[in-house]
């Protein structure tokens, strides 16, 4: 683990006006590419223009963390301030973002679209809705396990939802799917939750 503030990671002037921090050198942090730019005066840039089709394709989500931006994405315009997401999905839009306050700050996030997300982004958005509304959840959880079949996080949703709605052979055999992807130190822990887990009380013994 390591921990960093923003100011404490070394700031490299360039390219042209912009001050850069090289956060993932900093971490060698190798799962994405991230990085903050800050421009010292109102009116400098703070995104460089620019696409990423050729080197190696990246789509960006850029982050406001302080001051305010102008950003113009294949000559749209849109202002942004502290908080504010802009995602460019399309590698081969041309972005480029000046300063409208002195200090601006924006974090850059890029890589491939070959990121694997994790189980328990579609487990998080189905649980609040398996109880006020399952069918909801059966569809999040339908479309998570399409696109993430090895998922322990995602199996173990859906047994609880079956549990929930009494279908207990059904949640038995998701239960033991997510069980099956797992490996053994894994399946230890992940098997003494599902037993001790209200929903799964009736079929607590067979797992």
């Amino acid at each position: 683990m390591a921990v960093s503030h923003v100011d404490e990671i070394e700031p490299i002037s360039g390219p042209g006006s912009l001050t850069w921090r090289p956060v993932r050198a900093h971490f060698d942090f190798r799962a994405f590419g991230c990085n903050a730019y800050t421009a010292v005066t109102a009116g400098e840039d703070v995104v460089e223009p620019h696409d990423e089709a050729p080197d190696p394709g990246h789509q960006e989500l850029y982050f406001v963390h302080s001051g305010r931006a102008r950003f113009v994405l294949d000559g749209e315009q849109v202002e942004a301030g502290p908080g504010t997401y802009v995602c460019v999905r399309d590698p081969r839009v041309h972005r480029h973002a000046v300063a409208l306050e002195a200090g601006t700050t924006v974090l850059a996030f890029g890589g491939p679209p070959t990121f694997e997300p994790s189980g328990w982004e579609w487990s998080f958005r189905a649980e609040p809705l398996m109880h006020s509304d399952p069918d909801a959840a059966r569809a999040i959880l339908a479309a998570a396990a399409r696109e993430r079949p090895a998922s322990a996080s995602i199996q173990y949703s859906i047994a609880r939802l079956e549990a929930l709605e009494g279908h207990r052979d059904a949640a038995l055999a998701a239960a033991r799917r997510a069980l099956k992807v797992v490996d053994d130190e894994q399946q230890q822990e992940l098997r003494a939750d599902m037993r001790a887990h209200e929903a799964l009380a009736d079929i607590r013994d067979q797992l």
